[in-house]
């Protein structure tokens, strides 16, 4: 569980100075970890987006897809996709 606590204070030093982070990725963020925590923070995890989109209050899909791959691009977690309904996606968490 440190090693969770640690990936989570990463997290805010680091956004704190991003300003590509907006209060919609650090929600999505949180929801992940969340999400992580709740399945054994197994790195890496699989969810489906609806999951995570019903912890992080989101109802729109673009708006989580696009955070997600934000979070992705910046460097936050790596995000694989399925692309499939019935498959779930992989998220893997940074953890130093």
């Amino acid at each position: 569980m440190i090693g969770s606590c640690k990936c989570l204070d990463d997290f805010f030093v680091a956004t704190a100075t991003d300003p590509r982070i907006s209060i919609t990725h650090i929600g999505v963020f949180a929801a992940l970890f969340r999400f992580w925590q709740m399945h054994e923070c197994i790195n890496p995890m699989s969810a489906y987006s609806y999951e995570i989109m019903a912890l992080a209050k989101i109802s729109a899909a673009n708006t989580y897809h696009k955070c997600v791959r934000d979070l992705s691009s910046y460097g936050y977690i790596i995000y694989q996709p399925s692309f499939k309904k019935n498959q779930a996606s992989k998220i893997f968490f940074r953890i130093s």
